[in-house]
């Protein structure tokens, strides 16, 4: 751990671990469950909890697109976070690229895309850093955010997929959820963990237990955990 970042995975999940609403980019937790009685009331408290979590934010192209920054025409506030944003495809656009950099104090775009439409914006934008790879591996990334930019703790918000990655490659430190009063369901929907499953007894070890650190019962029937994942 010493030569990378202490990595804090902290998500908004239902009670049946669902990070979404659904199985496709129409639906969205953040955009949906602030609609739904019961649930929207309490809401605020994970948004609130969020501005507490570390300077660094990792987060992915994708949820940045879901999230709607490439149609955001309104100046953003500008915020003291610095974004690492994983976008292979590209999910972002110059809009959305603008967005974030008026948005955040930096912005890091990881990519394996030489065409990335955020090479047309470095000379505009001076707190905007492209980190290319010809392949992204995970470990290697974050070694270089601690030994090339000084990143000492980052908190991982990604989707599913990317976060069952950060868990088999054993880069998750500490798990902070907030826990919505609400059950999704779905096979196909997004939950805290996705990614490939184990198939055999002998991948057990990839399992990770984890220690409860605190728990807080909040308002309109949240809970928020704190967990150590246990090395």
């Amino acid at each position: 751990m010493n030569n990378r970042p202490i990595n804090t995975l902290f998500m908004l999940m239902s009670l049946d671990g669902k990070i979404s609403s659904g199985n496709n980019d129409e639906l969205d937790a953040d955009k949906d469950w602030c609609k739904i009685d019961g649930v929207k009331e309490g809401l605020h408290q994970y948004y609130e909890i969020e501005q507490t979590t570390d300077w660094y934010s990792l987060n992915t192209g994708r949820v940045m697109e879901k999230i709607g920054v490439n149609d955001r025409t309104e100046k953003p506030n500008k915020v003291e976070v610095r974004f690492v944003i994983l976008d292979r495809k590209p999910h972002l656009n110059e809009k959305g690229i603008e967005y974030l950099c008026n948005w955040t104090e930096k912005t890091f775009i990881v990519t394996d895309n030489k065409k990335h439409p955020a090479y047309k914006l470095l000379d505009k934008f001076d707190n905007l850093e492209i980190i290319y790879y010809d392949n992204i591996d995970l470990v290697t990334l974050m070694e270089d955010l601690k030994n090339d930019y000084g990143v000492e703790k980052i908190t991982i918000q990604s989707g599913g997929t990317l976060n069952g990655e950060f868990l088999r490659n054993n880069l998750i430190d500490y798990v902070h959820i907030v826990i919505a009063p609400l059950l999704v369901g779905g096979a196909d929907t997004s939950t805290l963990i996705d990614g490939k499953a184990i198939t055999q007894v002998e991948e057990l070890n990839k399992l990770k237990a984890l220690k409860l650190i605190e728990c807080n019962v909040l308002e309109d029937s949240y809970i928020q955990l704190k967990y150590k994942v246990i090395k």
